[in-house]
């Protein structure tokens, strides 16, 4: 079974709003999670790092554009507000906290799809340089969240296709044991190496032909692990 292509936070006191916006976002292929207040919000971007959150600014514990102030102190996750407020002076503020967009409700669904999918093309090109990581036969569509090997699409967790971003981006690069750690699991995984034998050990089972004698993700003795930076294979001329 495939995963959802990406993570989409929903931050909306209103059981109804998040309820259609479930709807119609799982309608799409993309994964939810739901926060009913702006505390909650924050506290669910750092444990789920969502790939995008749709926020709602008037929530009852506090104003959403603080709570983009306090997100944006750590992250540079897409925000993209929903409100009924359509003064200038709110849009402009929210924009300036750090809003990457601003939807006033009620909102056309096909025009909020069309901000979500293009804020999140932004947002991988901003992380990678670009929307598609390519090594070797190994494709990566950070917009979609899919992965092909030898252009045959692949399935891999979410905790599995992290770890590979992390390579593909640093393809090349030695990478530590707690680099990886951290990275991935977060500082408070840092000695759990266990963890990256795991995965690694999952990823060349998808990867390699063979995966006791990896090309892809070599072994650092000691240190980490590295991918290797490998040609991409050019088009045959006709």
């Amino acid at each position: 079974m495939l995963e959802k292509k990406s993570t989409i936070l929903v931050v909306d006191d209103e059981v109804q709003i998040r309820k259609m916006l479930s709807i119609f976002l799982d309608a799409s292929d993309f994964k939810i999670e739901e926060s009913e207040s702006g505390k909650q919000a924050t506290r669910m971007c750092a444990s789920i790092k969502p790939d995008l959150v749709l926020l709602d600014l008037g929530l009852p514990d506090m104003d959403g554009k603080d709570v983009i102030s306090e997100i944006r102190t750590w992250s540079q996750v897409p925000i993209i507000i929903l409100s009924v407020r359509t003064a200038d002076e709110e849009i402009v503020a929210a924009l300036d906290r750090g809003a990457d967009d601003y939807v006033i409700k009620p909102f056309n669904v096909d025009v909020l799809m069309a901000r979500i999918n293009a804020n999140l093309r932004k947002a991988a090109v901003k992380e990678a340089g670009e929307p598609m990581l390519i090594n070797g036969p190994i494709r990566m569509d950070l917009v979609r969240h899919e992965v092909y090997i030898d252009e045959n699409k692949a399935a891999f967790t979410p905790k599995e296709y992290e770890l590979l971003r992390y390579f593909m981006v640093n393809r090349g690069k030695m990478l530590t044991h707690k680099q990886i750690l951290k990275e991935i699991w977060g500082p408070a995984h840092g000695e759990d190496t266990q963890y990256v034998r795991v995965y690694i050990g999952q990823l060349r089972e998808k990867l390699e032909t063979d995966p006791a004698n990896p090309r892809f993700i070599i072994t650092e003795p000691g240190i980490g692990y590295r991918m290797e930076a490998m040609a991409s294979k050019l088009p045959v001329a006709a």
